[in-house]
């Protein structure tokens, strides 16, 4: 962005100002403008910066920041993530021709994906219920009844899980 117009816009508006109060004054205001350069493209930065400070707040996760480039600033915008869209479930059209084995089931690699379950009110105070029983949180029963079905009704077993294990997991949010 390109200070430049508006340090002469206040330029001419001091000689306008000064011209009213006669030489003296055009005379003084002519030897004010070229240290109030400096000043005003600076008033300007912080005017500007702070402006960008409450369109950061406003645009959270995303930001603008000012970059200084020469005498002039430059904007950087971060646009927030934008939410995958959801997609309805489709038929599938074929078959895939070789499909790799799956991992076992008990086989952690640590990678994780997060996904969003929406359920009957009715079926997620079951799927609650059956979680309970077997001493488990309802995201791990989803994770093993998800494994169980995909295996072909191989049960998952989670290590160190269960009323038989003496489980000690916590649930709950943390912020």
């Amino acid at each position: 962005m390109d200070l430049t117009p508006y340090v002469d816009n206040l330029r001419h508006e001091l000689a306008v100002a000064a011209n009213a109060g006669g030489d003296d004054a055009r005379a003084l205001a002519e030897r004010l403008t070229a240290p109030l350069e400096s000043a005003a493209r600076l008033t300007l930065l912080n005017a500007l910066s702070a402006a960008m400070v409450e369109v950061t707040r406003e645009l959270a996760p995303g930001s603008v920041d000012v970059r200084l480039r020469g005498l002039d600033p430059e904007f950087v915008v971060t646009v927030p993530p934008a939410p995958e869209p959801f997609r309805e479930a489709q038929e599938p059209v074929a078959e895939p021709a070789a499909a790799a084995p799956p991992p076992p089931a008990d086989a952690d690699d640590g990678a994780m994906a997060r996904i969003n379950l929406r359920l009957p009110a009715h079926l997620k105070a079951r799927a609650e219920d059956a979680a309970a029983a077997e001493g488990l949180s309802v995201n791990a029963w989803l994770v093993r009844a998800v494994s169980t079905a995909l295996d072909g009704g191989e049960r998952a077993s989670l290590p160190g899980r269960g009323k038989d294990k003496g489980s000690r997991g916590f649930t709950g949010w943390v912020r």
